[in-house]
């Protein structure tokens, strides 16, 4: 088989890897999550991360090679998450990318971990086209950016504090929810009333977002309800919460479709899993007249799925010249 691109994904706490092909065909994806390892800690521990990276990258991308039917003799392409993410974490990734690709001298391609949200959805066998709007939601990063050619990103608007999943993660804590807290929150807020309590929609200049006077707002009242009304009320808090930061996520992307007249739209991040967020986005295409990709749960979170997307959009760099290579904990 030709044309196919090894990624490995390591920005953060799950240690991925996937083989691509250069039409955007998925031949497999493999993530090992470290949820669990992280949940006594209550949150990802950035040398604990690094260390079960390191114990397990090797037997991930073996698997996902094996997955796709193919040997490392087969790859005609390695690409690797450069940044942004944690160093440690990075360090990893890139580390063993330059390995697999130097033994074999393939040419690499170091791949911005947030391009690959933005073009995961041209991945399958109905890849969205450019130009299109794209909104990209995690726990570091929430922008909404306009893409006329997949090889680049213009940003339109961004977070000013927190991501909107970070403000999950949160809330989750602050209403004693497990890590990871956004997927547990989701599920809490199925079963509450989400008219029950009133949480600000913050909105900047332009297409700008802001989620940390929500944080705040649902820290105070948490404290003003006391520990057991808190306690009862949790599900209405979540679902109410939930709702704030959805109402302000589709605000904004209302606002860019309008001023930005385009028809395809496309959402990403971990984020872009949550439940209600996918159904009001179909609702708000469907009344607006956009079509709307949406990736399924596990090309949301971090995966290198999106990284070998990316890849196919992005200079690769020969061997050796990639033996410098470095990652870095943030891009420009």
């Amino acid at each position: 088989m030709t044309g196919c691109i090894l990624a490995i994904e390591t920005s953060c706490d799950d240690t991925c890897a996937a083989v691509v092909t250069v039409d955007g065909e998925l031949l497999s994806n493999r993530i090992a999550s470290q949820g669990l390892l992280h949940a006594r800690y209550g949150g990802v521990v950035p040398e604990v991360a690094s260390r079960r990276h390191l114990e397990v990258i090797d037997a991930v991308t073996a698997d996902a090679l094996e997955a796709a039917g193919i040997t490392l003799a087969d790859v005609d392409t390695v690409a690797v998450t450069r940044g942004p993410g944690l160093i440690g974490a990075l360090l990893v990734g890139v580390s063993s990318a330059k390995a697999l690709a130097a033994a074999r001298g393939l040419p690499l391609v170091p791949v911005d971990h947030l391009h690959g949200h933005v073009v995961s959805a041209t991945l399958g066998p109905d890849p969205i086209e450019p130009p299109y709007l794209c909104l990209v939601a995690s726990g570091g990063h929430t922008f909404i950016g306009r893409v006329e050619d997949p090889a680049h990103y213009t940003v339109l608007g961004e977070t000013l504090d927190d991501a909107a999943g970070e403000a999950f993660d949160k809330g989750a804590r602050l209403l004693g929810l497990g890590y990871p807290g956004g997927p547990a929150l989701d599920r809490l807020a199925r079963t509450g009333d989400a008219q029950a309590f009133r949480f600000p929609r913050s909105a900047p200049a332009e297409l700008d977002f802001s989620f940390s006077g929500l944080k705040t707002a649902l820290l105070y009242r948490v404290r003003d309800l006391g520990e057991a009304e808190a306690e009862r009320r949790r599900a209405d808090l979540a679902a109410s919460f939930q709702r704030a930061i959805v109402d302000a996520l589709i605000a904004r992307v209302r606002q860019a479709i309008v001023c930005e007249r385009l028809e395809r739209l496309a959402i990403g991040g971990g984020v872009a899993a949550n439940s209600e967020l996918r159904q009001a986005m179909g609702d708000l295409c469907d009344e607006l007249g956009v079509r709307l990709w949406v990736p399924p749960p596990e090309l949301c979170t971090d995966n290198a799925a999106m990284i070998g997307a990316a890849a196919r959009f992005t200079p690769a760099l020969p061997y050796p010249e990639y033996l410098d290579l470095d990652a870095t904990a943030r891009l420009a």
